[in-house]
């Protein structure tokens, strides 16, 4: 959903219902976080909500701990990005979380065009996807209305 039209939505919802949405969403994000770490290995504990943060519909950071492997605690993304996890050791903040993946999604897709993959059209569309996201994640990070600077 674009910009405009989540604007155009939320114009014709009462404040209840557009809570609603975000809630709904926040939970979509939750658990597309959690297939997300399934899939790494890493069985999640607990949620630390007060530390996450949430910008619907576009992206979710989320910091969390795990049971497995040993009792580590990560900064995990959702929403309309590609998912990804850090361990926190790399990140202090939600906020710095959100800045240490913008860099490190450029360096990839940097790395995807230095090897030569993004001859295959799929990883070219894949670098253009982390380049995209990276440079939103970036103007997000410097927005300090989004941080409540």
């Amino acid at each position: 959903m674009t910009e405009q039209a989540v604007d155009q939505t939320q114009q014709n919802l009462s404040a209840e219902e557009v809570e609603k949405l975000r809630q709904e969403w926040v939970r979509t994000q939750f658990q597309k976080a959690n297939r997300f770490l399934a899939e790494k290995g890493v069985i999640p504990s607990k949620v630390l909500a007060d530390e996450s943060r949430y910008l619907a519909p576009y992206m979710a950071i989320w910091k969390m701990e795990s049971k497995r492997p040993s009792n580590k605690t990560y900064w995990v993304m959702s929403g309309d990005l590609p998912s990804d996890l850090v361990d926190v050791k790399v990140a202090a903040t939600a906020r710095d979380a959100v800045r240490h993946f913008s860099m490190m999604w450029q360096m990839q897709a940097e790395n995807l065009v230095r090897s030569g993959a993004t001859r295959d059209a799929t990883q070219a569309k894949f670098a253009q996807l982390l380049v995209s996201r990276a440079e939103s994640l970036y103007r997000m990070h410097n927005d300090d209305k989004l941080w409540n600077a």
